[in-house]
């Protein structure tokens, strides 16, 4: 998930969302297409809400990810997708 900034300075990890409910006021709508997001599916990487057709699970640590935190690798294994995070181990 998102790391926020404490007011020391240090990096925080946002505590856990209990059932991923949006606060109230908060689009839920999906962050690529626009559509109503099922509030479950969450990008891990940025937090905001895709739905189930615009989801991509990373090939590597299979966590839920949207298009902009994410890369299709066409290698020579085939198509993979990456997280941002995975895909810079990537070469």
């Amino acid at each position: 998930g998102q790391l926020l900034i404490g007011h020391d300075g240090k990096l925080l990890r946002r505590p856990a969302a209990t059932g991923k409910v949006p606060p109230v006021g908060v689009s839920k709508a999906c962050s690529s297409c626009v559509r109503t997001a099922d509030v479950k599916e969450a990008c891990t990487h940025c937090d905001q809400f895709v739905c189930q057709n615009c989801s991509r699970l990373c090939s590597c640590c299979n966590t839920v990810t949207c298009s902009l935190c994410s890369t299709t690798d066409y290698g020579d294994v085939g198509e993979q997708v990456l997280c941002n995070g995975c895909s810079i181990f990537q070469v």
